[in-house]
């Protein structure tokens, strides 16, 4: 009997050390298990964290170098390209604290100088070189700079005039409104060189093949006895030295790039008439670039920008002219007429163009062309 009941005893002891066995194996499954919960739920958590960052990171950082295509229609190692553009894109490049990286097309090698306003329009360059001669009656209210035997004495002064004009007058600024300007300049005073006749009163004129450009200038050599004759600059060297021209008017940048000193033996130092540019931005370009790179190319430009084009691509060829003439043993005799008789001529030829202008000016609907003619003339007898 008492062996039954310890046998029984025993079975209840392995039965009941089972059943434990079983209940403390499910605790560590359990304490798996939540913890495999908790690092998925980290890991979730933080995906879009670094998803975010991984896109942050590959987005263009805000101090991205702008890159900006500019064009010029002459070569860069010229006179222009050396001591007007290429130090004028240095100081924009400067100015900007290396926002900005500037690749430079010279000599129309983005586009022609010819098509240069359409093809900033079109957004094929982003600034260019403009030279508005080529576009007649485009910019028509600008044009007042050219009038001939207007009392402008350097390309600092006209160019300092112009950009004056330009801002003070809404109507010069609509016809330039397809391009943004930047500045605007003009050309030394074009005098007049010739081969092998001085020229110092108006009868010495008459008969002279003298090139010049289209519109006034051509009127006026024309109305004083002349023979105007339409060249590309060019070809101008060969006709001079060949007779095909008896004289050219000539500014002081294209007398030293063209070597005119060379087939040339007189200057009669008289301010035939100027020609003007503008450096100019594709519109939408230049509205899409952040303030300060804007206002880097506004501190080289306006006015202060207007008058370093003048004096750097003009007028300082003066002296380099000047300079070649000595070292190669070139003679080019300065003459300057009587003022008696420059005022004549100026009287006689110069305001009835003037008149003409400000005619087809205001039929052409500018009421206000007589007082940008005026205002011109007063801040050209201001001076700088």
């Amino acid at each position: 009997m008492k062996s039954r009941w310890l046998v029984l005893l025993v079975v209840v002891i392995f039965a009941l050390g089972v059943v434990a066995a079983s209940c403390g194996k499910e605790e560590p499954s359990t304490t798996t298990t939540s913890k495999a919960t908790v690092e998925s739920s980290t890991t979730s958590a933080t995906t879009p964290t670094t998803a975010q960052e991984t896109t942050s990171s590959s987005a263009a950082p805000s101090g991205e170098v702008i890159k900006l295509k500019y064009a010029d229609q002459n070569p860069d190692t010229g006179w222009e390209g050396q001591h007007a553009a290429k130090p004028w894109l240095e100081q924009i490049e400067k100015a900007a604290g290396g926002k900005v990286k500037i690749e430079a097309y010279f000599g129309q090698t983005l586009f022609k100088g010819t098509d240069a306003w359409e093809s900033l329009k079109a957004g094929v360059g982003d600034f260019a070189w403009c030279f508005h001669g080529y576009w007649a009656g485009l910019t028509s209210l600008a044009d007042v700079i050219t009038l001939p035997f207007l009392p402008v004495e350097s390309a600092e002064l006209g160019s300092a005039v112009l950009w004056q004009l330009y801002q003070e007058f809404p109507s010069i600024q609509e016809q330039f409104k397809d391009n943004h300007v930047l500045l605007t300049w003009t050309s030394s005073p074009y005098y007049l060189l010739t081969t092998k006749k001085k020229v110092e009163t108006l009868a010495d004129i008459k008969g002279l093949k003298i090139r010049a450009i289209g519109g006034p200038p051509t009127k006026l050599i024309e109305a004083m006895g002349g023979v105007p004759v339409s060249m590309g600059m060019p070809d101008t060297y060969q006709a001079l030295q060949t007779g095909v021209l008896d004289g050219i008017l000539d500014n002081w940048e294209a007398i030293y790039s063209f070597r005119h000193y060379e087939v040339c033996k007189y200057m009669t130092m008289v301010p035939f008439h100027l020609v003007y540019f503008t450096q100019s931005f594709n519109k939408a370009k230049w509205e899409s670039l952040p303030d300060d790179v804007k206002a880097a190319f506004e501190s080289v430009s306006g006015l202060e920008g207007s008058k370093f084009w003048g004096a750097n691509m003009f007028d300082s060829a003066a002296a380099a002219v000047e300079g070649v003439l000595k070292e190669k043993g070139y003679e080019l005799t300065k003459i300057t007429p009587p003022e008696q008789e420059v005022n004549s001529w100026r009287e006689q030829f110069g305001k009835p163009l003037w008149e003409q202008w400000v005619k087809d000016r205001e039929a052409e609907g500018h009421p206000e062309a007589r007082d940008i003619l005026n205002r011109a003339l007063e801040l050209i007898e201001k001076g700088l």
